[in-house]
């Protein structure tokens, strides 16, 4: 990170419990050093033991992101990320609508036969990335699954998290992957309209979808990041940590921008 992006980032870190008196020790090492090694990590794609060595040991830092991940404290991070972002960008920090859609990756060898699948739409065998967004493409909410789970079945569990956390979510817009007995669903029990953006069957070729093109620059953004072009993640909870983890980085990346832009 550069100066004005751990400026950013600095005040949003959670709190360790030690500086809050409820036991533990210290880190060993700056939490600016272990979120660069992150970092580096995710946006190159290299492997844990792969560290170079002007990062603190790899098994500190697997330690850190693994207590970050059980802990939920990478989706707290994030959160707090993108309700400056929304700020900034003269929103509210809770949204009112978003856009929902899935990604199907390869996933990698490490992957069991227990959280991989075959995808008979996309020929993949892997796993699928389900994702709600706002309108400015910012992360509300992932689920990591199987690549066969159907997108209807994952979005009922997903749209019940991001709901639950996100209470003044009123509206979200979806492909025509999502009809079905999904929205009356999402009416009846989480009072959410799911508004389905379909193609028109006269269409030829590509052609930009209103709403659903903010979940499809997501994709893209996740696409640049290497760790996430295949799931090299033995745990689904990993690979979603992995996703919030891209996110923070581009996030932080605007705000310093804007920041810096200010000065």
């Amino acid at each position: 990170m550069t100066d004005a992006e751990w400026a950013v980032v600095r005040p949003l870190l959670p709190v360790p419990g030690w500086l809050r008196g409820r036991g533990g020790q210290p880190e060993a090492y700056c939490h600016r050093a272990i979120l660069d090694a992150i970092r580096y990590l995710v946006d190159n794609g290299v492997k844990w033991r792969a560290m170079p060595a002007g990062f603190p040991p790899w098994d500190q830092v697997y330690a850190f992101f693994r207590r970050w991940r059980d802990h939920v404290l990478v989706r707290e991070f994030h959160d707090r990320l993108r309700g400056r972002v929304r700020q900034k960008a003269g929103r509210d920090a809770e949204p009112t609508a978003g856009v929902i859609d899935s990604q199907s990756v390869k996933a990698d060898a490490v992957v069991g036969a227990d959280s991989r699948g075959f995808d008979g739409g996309k020929l993949i065998n892997g796993r699928k990335r389900h994702v709600v967004v706002d309108t400015l493409g910012l992360l509300l909410g992932v689920m990591v699954t199987s690549a066969d789970i159907g997108d209807r079945a994952a979005a009922k569990a997903l749209l019940a998290q991001v709901a639950d956390a996100h209470h003044r979510l009123e509206l979200v817009w979806a492909d025509g992957g999502y009809t079905g007995s999904l929205v009356e669903h999402c009416l009846a029990t989480l009072a959410l309209v799911l508004a389905i953006v379909r193609r028109s069957d006269d269409t030829r070729g590509f052609v930009v979808l209103p709403k659903r093109w903010i979940v499809e620059r997501l994709f893209a953004h996740l696409m640049r990041t290497r760790r996430l072009v295949r799931d090299f993640e033995r745990r689904t909870t990993s690979a979603e940590a992995m996703v919030y983890r891209s996110m923070t980085m581009i996030m932080t990346g605007r705000l310093a921008r804007s920041h810096s832009a200010r000065v």
